[in-house]
C-alpha cells in the first residue's frame, strides 16, 4: 500500500491506567486500563519516522511516570531522530527522573488547573496540590534542556482563579503558558453544559498571551493542504493526530476514549498503512455524530498557521544564508 504523503503528530500511550480521576477526563469509559509492553514500544518506535510524524507526544489517556518501567521506556526514546514531548500531571516528578528526561523529550508539559486549593482538589481530584507545585518548581529549576510547559485547565472554575494561578507562575519565571481553545467533550462522551465557550477561552487566550494548544498538532500549510486532499472524511483535529493506545493499536480518532475503533496493530501495520487506511474512511456516528472538535479549525486559524509557517521558513533561510557568509574565505 502506497503511503500517505503528509506528516502528522503521533500520541503514544504508554498506559491508560491513571493515578488521578480528574473531572474533564472521563475514565469511567476506559473499560481494561493496560500497560504498553516495552517490546510493543520498541515496535512503535520502529514505525515512527520524520517523513511520516513531525512529533510524537507521550500521553494518550493514562499517566505515563506511573509506568512500572517508565525509565525503560524513556531511555528507549535516545538517539531516535523524531521530536518527543510528554504530558503529565506532575505528580511523578523527582530530581534524579528529570535529570534522567532533561534533552531526551522537547517538552514536558504539566497539566495544572489553579493555586486555589479547593478547585485544583476538585478538578484534579486524587492529586495533591503542594507537591504537584513543588515539582514544577523543581523541574524548572532542574530541566536545562527540556522545555517546561503547563497546559491550563480550561473549565469554568479554573478560569475564575486564573489571575492568581497566572501571577504564581510568572512570579516563578514560568511563562510558558498553554491553554486550549476548546472544552473537548471526549466525541460526545462527557457533558459540556456550562463550559466555557471557544469565544470566551479564545479571549482569554489573548488577553493572558498563552500558546493556544491547537497550533501543536499543526505541522505546516503544506502538510493540512495534503491532509485535506488525501483525507475522505475533512476533519483536521482527527487527520492532523494518530493515537497509538497502549495495546499497540492505531486508533481512528484520539477523540474516541473508549478506543473502540482501531484501525490495526503496530506489529503488522505501518504508520503510513495506517494512515492511508484512515484517510480513506468516511465519519464514524458512534464517535463523530455529537463531537465539537469537527470544526475547531477556521479560515481565521488555518490563516494564523500559514503566517507562523512562512515565518519559519523565512527565519530558517535567513540563518542558511548567514552560514553561508560566514563560510565565505
Amino acid at each position: 500500500m502506497k503511503e500517505t504523503p503528509y506528516r502528522i503528530a503521533v500520541n503514544v500511550e504508554w498506559t491508560s491506567k491513571c493515578n488521578a480521576r480528574c473531572a474533564m477526563c472521563p475514565r469511567s469509559l476506559i473499560a481494561q486500563p493496560r500497560l504498553m509492553e516495552l517490546a510493543t514500544f520498541r515496535r512503535v518506535l520502529s514505525r515512527l519516522s520524520p517523513d511520516l510524524a513531525f512529533r510524537v507526544i507521550i500521553a494518550g489517556y493514562g499517566e505515563p511516570t506511573t509506568h512500572p518501567f517508565f525509565d525503560d521506556f524513556v531511555e528507549a526514546l535516545r538517539r531516535h531522530p523524531l521530536r518527543f514531548d510528554m504530558a503529565t500531571n506532575g505528580s511523578r516528578l523527582d530530581e534524579e527522573r528529570l535529570k534522567r528526561m532533561d534533552g531526551i523529550f522537547t517538552g514536558l508539559m504539566i497539566s495544572f488547573s489553579s493555586t486555589d486549593p479547593d478547585v485544583y482538589r476538585r478538578v484534579h481530584t486524587n492529586l495533591d496540590q503542594t507537591e504537584v507545585m513543588a515539582n514544577i518548581l523543581l523541574a524548572h529549576r532542574t530541566l536545562k534542556t527540556t522545555q517546561l510547559v503547563i497546559n491550563l485547565s480550561p473549565t469554568a472554575e479554573c478560569l475564575a482563579t486564573l489571575p492568581e494561578t497566572v501571577q504564581w507562575f510568572r512570579r516563578h519565571g514560568i511563562d510558558r503558558l498553554h491553554m486550549s481553545p476548546t472544552y473537548y467533550d471526549r466525541a460526545g462522551a462527557m457533558r459540556t453544559d456550562g463550559a466555557p465557550s471557544e469565544r470566551d477561552l479564545r479571549a482569554k487566550i489573548r488577553a493572558y498571551r498563552f500558546a493556544s494548544q491547537e497550533m501543536a498538532f499543526i505541522p505546516g500549510v503544506g502538510d493540512i493542504v495534503r491532509q485535506w486532499r488525501h483525507n475522505r472524511f475533512k476533519c483536521i483535529p482527527r487527520n492532523t493526530n494518530m493515537l497509538i493506545d497502549a495495546g499497540g493499536n492505531y486508533t481512528y480518532c484520539f477523540n474516541d476514549i473508549r478506543h473502540s475503533h482501531p484501525i490495526g496493530h503496530v506489529s503488522h501495520m505501518s504508520l503510513g498503512e495506517a494512515i492511508a487506511l484512515r484517510a480513506a474512511e468516511g465519519p464514524d456516528p458512534a464517535i463523530c455524530g455529537q463531537c465539537n472538535l469537527r470544526q475547531r479549525y477556521r479560515p481565521r486559524e488555518l490563516g494564523r498557521v500559514a503566517l507562523s509557517y512562512a515565518r519559519g521558513r523565512l527565519k530558517e533561510l535567513g540563518a542558511k544564508s548567514s552560514m553561508r557568509v560566514f563560510r565565505r574565505p
